[in-house]
């Protein structure tokens, strides 16, 4: 299992956040991650990052996540921040891409021979030599996860504030890459190309789990806790409609 929460419970001083919460993703799943505002998703990436105190179980690639374990869990996970303006520090593209690296042991070279074939997979090798305050958010919150190698990518609402081309390409980069993925979203579109499995979470607790394609088609199920079916679902039951109509 890539990444296993047993019985976890996180606190913001006495409100509790995550409440027993129990699942496993194994390695290579892509998992979607949904829930009204303040369900406790983001909580629950930080919580496997170990940025938060939690109470239970929780394990990296069979790894427990504490204090003396965090920098191995860490080179496990790559972290995508919902707001792109923190995911990137240094001036330009290239120098963040190989900060990661080289702080993990890798030489200059072989960090840059890794950052120019993590921009080619992306088809971003124009971005190389580019300032960061000229990047959009997409190639931001993309560009320097992907060249830590990281097992497994959290994910953010990594679709906020993309135009639709951008989005359609961060579809198309989720659909390719082969890490194991956790991706938190509103964007139910998204999660639905994007995911095979989703866990709804709802009050800190997980209110369902199961494949994408039957979560996200339960209208009663996502109107209990504060979502709306995907449009992707709606316009799929409209042409059934319409189908019927035409006999």
């Amino acid at each position: 299992m890539m990444l296993v929460f047993d019985h976890v419970c996180v606190f913001y001083g006495d409100t509790p956040v995550l409440r027993e919460l129990s699942f496993q993703v194994r390695s290579g799943e892509q998992v979607g991650l949904i829930g009204a505002n303040g369900a406790g998703k983001s909580t629950l990436m930080k919580a496997a990052l170990g940025l938060l105190p939690y109470t239970g179980s929780l394990t990296v690639d069979g790894i427990p996540v504490m204090r003396k374990t965090l920098p191995e869990v860490r080179r496990k996970l790559g972290y995508v921040l919902q707001d792109a303006d923190n995911q990137m520090f240094m001036p330009a593209v290239l120098d963040d891409m190989v900060f990661g690296p080289m702080n993990y042991g890798l030489s200059r070279a072989a960090a840059e021979q890794r950052a120019e074939e993590t921009l080619a997979t992306l088809h971003m090798e124009y971005l190389r030599d580019r300032h960061n305050h000229k990047m959009s958010g997409g190639e931001k919150r993309m560009a320097t996860i992907l060249a830590m190698q990281p097992q497994m990518l959290l994910m953010d609402e990594p679709s906020t504030a993309l135009d639709p081309r951008n989005r359609r390409t961060l579809i198309r980069v989720l659909r390719q890459r082969p890490e194991t993925k956790l991706i938190a979203s509103h964007d139910l579109d998204l999660v639905l190309e994007t995911c095979s499995r989703v866990l709804l979470l709802a009050g800190g607790r997980l209110a369902a789990d199961g494949a994408a394609g039957e979560i996200l088609r339960d209208r009663t199920l996502l109107e209990e806790n504060g979502l709306e079916l995907p449009s992707l679902v709606l316009l799929e039951q409209l042409r059934t409609i319409d189908k019927k109509r035409l006999g």
